[in-house]
């Protein structure tokens, strides 16, 4: 039972259900982190045609910041991509490269869940 006692475990690290006080962002470092989402977000828009529906989302879980970007597309099921970067990753910024992979991965398998979805059935409506 003492593994359900909220006061066990050993002094100085983080409780059941508690937050990790360094895990807590700076304000410029959380800025950092909603450019660097919204760039992921434009990219990803980018490489796909009008009818995709792309967005991002921000948040706080007992690990430190969660950020998920997540893509819609007209057919098919919606796929997204998440990360919770620490505070030193946020300092050194996200490099382009990261940026682009996350994107270009995205938009792939956006496109891959409507061609799932549609199958070989279609008829071409031109040549």
């Amino acid at each position: 039972m003492n593994g359900n006692n909220p006061y066990a475990g050993a002094p100085g690290v983080t409780g059941a259900g508690q937050a990790s006080a360094d895990r807590e962002l700076t304000v410029d470092q959380m800025d950092a982190l909603r450019r660097a989402v919204a760039g992921i977000v434009s990219r990803t828009e980018s490489y796909l045609p009008e009818g995709f529906a792309v967005g991002s989302e921000l948040s706080t879980g007992s690990t430190g910041p969660l950020a998920t970007v997540a893509v819609h597309p007209p057919v098919g099921h919606p796929v997204s991509a998440g990360f919770s970067p620490d505070a030193d990753e946020l300092d050194a910024g996200l490099t382009d490269e990261d940026r682009n992979e996350v994107a270009r991965g995205l938009a792939a398998t956006a496109a891959f869940q409507v061609m799932s979805a549609v199958g070989d059935d279609l008829t071409p409506a031109a040549r």
